[in-house]
């Protein structure tokens, strides 16, 4: 009997310390797969870590005492107290286990709804399971399907077409002001972590000419060669505004990093060309007076911000749309999945019958041996024929049954009528 379990914990129900200790417990875990595969009762496995999760999703049967021994596996590996494993560990069985691994799959139960990181990282736990030959045909068919649920949900809905982080808002809004980001400017100041999210997002939109500027010269080289752009320290920033049209600033600096006499000072070398400002820091790297002087136009984070509200807001209306998808696929897969449990007993069948045949052909061998090899094939193939006829019946009716309840009770009457078990 087949019975999918998923067990683990995120980051709606653990601590960002308790999400440490296992993730670090995993990376030090060699083999990993085949270490859950020894677990009594555990015929298929995978596990997917990241920051957020870890989970392990697997095939055990149904009247064994896997799911606990699941549990007592990922405590162990976090060295997890009592307590903490009472408040963090969750255990999904059924379809609950495969709506919560399409929902993780598709974005809807990530910390940013809609990021696309979680999909790779989940094919990246598949194909390690695939390396160490620790799934069967259930996992392989569930994970296919939670790829497949995933590209719907991406496709079919607008789920990940707003940004929801202030750095990709900020470049989505040079996009919006300039239409393409290829030929353009940009300079990008700081070199922290949203500056180089900035670089990110503006890289994978065409932008080519990134400049970088950091109080720290070493800082700003490491994150400009990333992206194959050049570094300046903050004092070439006069300079380097004269040739820009596009600045995006995150620095952690208690005071203003461009000034209003730098913004009108540079304007002159300009000749009329727009100059935007996006300052992304708090507090603010950008002086508020500059969106006054002409040609200028300066957004804060609160620009940004409401702008990523709305987008979440529109981003939780496409998860309804993404939920129908995910019950669908669902529901298509615990289908598969009730009529492969009558597989083993449809096979058994045609075995037993093919055996009857057989012995029976072997008993009639004398006379058969006498038909010239035509007609013998004919026998043969009336006999195979009428079989067929007669197990084309008790086939149906189990894919049918199983495909709309638990197949149990039709695959007992079958082996039963059959006698598939003497």
């Amino acid at each position: 009997m087949i019975m999918i379990v998923l067990v683990g914990l995120n980051h709606k129900t653990a601590p960002l310390d308790v999400r440490e200790r296992l993730f670090a417990g995993c990376q030090e875990t060699m083999h990993l797969p085949g270490s859950l595969l020894a677990i009594d009762g555990v015929s298929e496995a995978l596990y997917l870590s990241t920051c957020n999760r870890v989970e392990i999703v697997a095939n055990v049967e149904e009247d064994s005492q896997a799911r606990a021994a699941l549990k007592d596996y990922l405590i162990g590996l976090g060295a997890l107290s009592g307590g903490d494993a009472g408040k963090c560990l969750y255990l999904h069985e059924g379809e609950e286990a495969i709506r919560h691994l399409f929902r993780v799959a598709a974005s809807l139960d990530s910390l940013v709804m809609g990021e696309a990181q979680i999909l790779g990282q989940v094919k990246d736990a598949y194909r390690q399971a695939l390396a160490e030959n620790a799934t069967g045909v259930a996992l392989n068919r569930l994970m296919h399907r939670a790829f497949r649920t995933a590209k719907r949900v991406r496709t079919e809905t607008g789920i990940a077409a707003n940004p929801v982080s202030v750095s990709f808002a900020a470049v989505e809004l040079a996009k919006k002001i300039f239409g393409t980001l290829d030929g353009k400017k940009l300079l990008v100041i700081g070199a922290g972590e949203m500056a180089e999210l900035a670089c990110t997002h503006l890289a994978a939109n065409g932008a080519e000419k990134i400049t970088v500027a950091n109080r720290s010269a070493a800082q700003a080289a490491a994150l400009a060669e990333k992206f194959h752009g050049r570094a300046v320290g903050l004092d070439a920033l006069d300079e380097t505004l004269g040739d820009t049209d596009i600045v995006i600033s995150s620095t952690g600096s208690p005071s203003y990093v461009i000034t209003r006499q730098m913004v009108a000072g540079c304007l002159q070398k300009r000749k009329n060309r727009m100059l935007f400002l996006i300052d992304i820091a708090v507090p603010r790297d950008i002086d508020p007076a500059c969106g006054k002087l002409g040609n200028v136009f300066l957004y804060n984070i609160d620009d940004l911000q409401s702008i990523v509200d709305e987008n979440i807001k529109n981003r939780k209306r496409e998860a309804i749309k993404a939920e129908a998808i995910v019950a669908e696929e669902v529901a298509n897969y615990t289908d598969w999945l009730r009529e492969l449990e009558a597989v083993p007993t449809i096979v058994s069948l045609r075995r037993k019958a093919e055996g009857i045949v057989g012995r029976e052909m072997e008993k009639a061998a004398n006379w058969l041996g006498a038909l010239p090899d035509d007609e013998r094939e004919k026998v043969e193939a009336l006999v195979n024929g009428i079989v067929n006829k007669i197990l084309h019946g008790p086939v149906t009716a189990m894919k049918e049954e199983s495909a709309q309840t638990r197949a149990q009770d039709i695959v007992a009457a079958a082996r039963q009528l059959f006698k598939l078990d003497d």
